[in-house]
């Protein structure tokens, strides 16, 4: 009997998956269990379009990282922060504070875990950033830190 797996089975196989078992594997443990449902056209009908809308929002979401990877790449960050007579910074500048400037400056929403900040800034200058926007995308951010 095929059936459309609804969970995990371990020893059987993943979610959305057809596989073939035992009609009484099936009518005793798969579906009153609720692990699966008979694969009939319809159930294999809504697998293929579940199948398909991931796939199309698996598509759009890396087209929005291009986007916003390009963006990134040609926009500068500035950020004014006041320092000590020896040219370090008094506080530091951290991850939140270059995605709220970026907000702010560019109108680009990136979340301040995917900046790559080894450590924080606590001094001026320029700084080239990446930023993680989805895997194997990475963006450039350019910060400048400067005085008030």
């Amino acid at each position: 009997m095929k059936v459309i797996l609804l969970q995990d089975v371990k020893p059987q196989g993943k979610k959305d998956q057809v596989i073939e078992v035992s009609d009484g594997y099936a009518a005793n443990f798969l579906f009153p269990k609720k692990l699966a449902i008979p694969a009939d056209a319809k159930a294999l009908n809504e697998v293929k379009q579940r199948e398909a809308s991931k796939k199309h929002k698996l598509e759009t979401e890396i087209a929005e990282a291009k986007a916003v990877a390009e963006k990134l790449n040609s926009v500068l960050v500035k950020i004014a922060e006041g320092a000590g007579a020896d040219g370090k910074l008094y506080g530091s500048v951290t991850a939140k504070d270059i995605a709220d400037e970026l907000e702010k400056q560019h109108g680009i929403v990136v979340d301040k875990r995917k900046i790559v900040l080894d450590e924080n800034i606590r001094t001026y200058g320029q700084f080239d950033l990446d930023v993680k926007l989805y895997p194997e995308i990475t963006g450039k951010v350019h910060v400048l830190v400067c005085s008030k």
